[in-house]
């Protein structure tokens, strides 16, 4: 069984795998569908992607609308990012509020992070290995990016000149259109 955090805004779950630890090493599991499926119900994954970042490196706030919009199940494999995940769900009490979560290869952990949410991260070391697990293929069209330094969301990164990618700076502001 993993041991679970919530958080104040609804959907969003971290979950901490059994770590099996010996002089060999460590072995843990890092998927099961009857878990996940007690966790956050039934959920196909799609697809699979990973990142690797140097230090300072942030990437975000990525999302894909409906229906195309994926849910996310992120961990770190090697390294350390800040996780910022942004309820852009319409009529959600909580719209347009965010949620920080440290995470890192040390103390693995996998977040989850619904449809319906703005997402990114900074890698806080060099060489940090970014996963994520997706319920929806990649669609160009669908893709929306609103902006890391948005003012009207007032994320504080805990970075002061992160490297940002162009797509990424030229990103829709939080109340832009960006289609909702």
């Amino acid at each position: 069984m993993m041991e679970t955090t919530t958080y104040p805004i609804q959907g969003l779950l971290l979950m901490r795998p059994r770590i099996f630890a010996d002089d060999r090493g460590s072995f843990m599991e890092t998927w099961s569908q009857p878990a996940m499926d007690r966790l956050i119900g039934p959920r196909a994954f799609v697809q699979d992607n990973e990142s690797t970042s140097r230090r300072g490196v942030l990437r975000g706030l990525h999302f894909q609308i409906a229906p195309h919009a994926q849910g996310k199940l992120v961990r770190v494999v090697r390294g350390a990012v800040i996780d910022v995940c942004v309820d852009i769900r319409p009529g959600s009490p909580t719209y347009g509020r965010h949620v920080k979560v440290p995470l890192d290869g040390r103390s693995p952990a996998m977040l989850w992070v619904p449809p319906g949410f703005a997402h990114g991260f900074v890698a806080l070391e060099d060489d940090t290995v970014f996963a994520y697990k997706c319920t929806a293929l990649y669609h160009p069209a669908s893709e929306r990016t609103i902006r890391w330094d948005d003012p009207d969301l007032g994320i504080d990164w805990g970075i002061e000149a992160p490297l940002v990618s162009p797509k990424d700076r030229e990103g829709f502001a939080f109340n832009g259109p960006w289609g909702r």
